[in-house]
């Protein structure tokens, strides 16, 4: 195998979902349906087509369902089998098999820097992406992918970057880099949530990263900051005075689940596209909310 393949991926999960509570309050943030999958399996999803085969995910306190999600369910694959439901039945035997996964409990709310780092024994000494699974990208090349082939170009590390409005920079890492080519930037330093007369650019990390291994012994040496976490921005910083580091601006459409709002534009764009919902959502919205002018009907509530 080549040093350069990357062929790990770690998803953190062990979050406390406090931006989606009450509904986070004993399910996990990453189960929440987007249309008809859970936040998490877009994630492994994009993996997988990348070219990741083993994926590691950091759960925590209240995440079985995670690991449930993606294992076999025997009771229900005998209950679709007898049902005469092929189509679900082969569609809940592919989940189990998409990957191989692992599974490692973070039992304290240390950062995202932690959360990478207890995947370290797994990782080993090879290179491996980093995905935060509330970051949907739709793109016709998977947004890892995109990453992953910079890396082989470049052997450093590689930030998933896009652009933001310039006054929303302050809810994101931004990097300060060079331009060295279309989309691509030299990292020459990062800083965590700016404020917008502060940030050096308005390229915000986007929750896609191809890291090599040192980033561990970096991480172990990284102080607490805000919170008491150990902030992966810290690391990263750490990193790029050591060796090369690059932005690449990702080609497709982000969509910011982790919030609110974000969860619920992703959730009609994602069912619009959807083969067997689409038109007939797309029916339901355009009588809902009509051009000025027009009258929107509502449905008289029983008294």
């Amino acid at each position: 195998m080549s040093r350069f393949e990357v062929r790990k991926a770690v998803i953190p999960a062990a979050g406390m979902g406090t931006r989606f509570l009450p509904a986070t309050k004993a399910s996990p943030k990453e189960m929440l349906p987007l249309v008809d999958k859970p936040l998490i399996q877009y994630a492994v999803e994009e993996a997988v087509a990348s070219g990741i085969e083993d994926i590691i995910i950091i759960t925590g306190r209240g995440k079985r369902a995670i690991e449930d999600h993606f294992d076999r369910s025997v009771e229900l694959e005998e209950i679709l089998k007898g049902s005469g439901k092929a189509h679900l039945l082969s569609q809940m035997r592919h989940i189990s098999s998409l990957a191989n996964f692992c599974y490692v409990r973070q039992t304290e709310a240390l950062g995202l820097g932690h959360a990478v780092l207890c995947a370290q024994r797994l990782i080993g000494d090879e290179p491996f992406a980093v995905m935060l699974g509330d970051e949907i990208i739709d793109a016709p090349v998977p947004g890892l992918a995109q990453l992953i082939h910079a890396y082989k170009k470049r052997h450093g590390a590689i930030l998933g970057v896009q652009e933001v409005p310039h006054q929303d920079v302050n809810r994101y890492g931004i990097v300060s880099s060079r331009t060295i080519a279309a989309g691509l930037h030299r990292v020459e330093d990062l800083v965590e949530k700016p404020a917008p007369e502060e940030a050096p650019s308005n390229l915000a990390v986007i929750g896609r990263y191809v890291l090599p291994p040192e980033i561990f012994s970096i991480l172990r040496k990284t102080r607490p900051g805000k919170n008491g976490e150990i902030q992966l921005t810290d690391a990263l910083r750490e990193l790029a005075k050591k060796s090369p580091m690059h932005a690449l601006e990702v080609q497709g459409q982000r969509y910011d689940a982790g919030d609110k709002l974000g969860f619920l534009i992703a959730t009609v764009e994602f069912a619009l596209n959807n083969p067997s919902l689409g038109p007939a959502f797309g029916d339901y919205l355009q009588n809902r909310i009509r051009p000025s002018g027009g009258r929107r009907t509502t449905r008289a509530r029983k008294g």
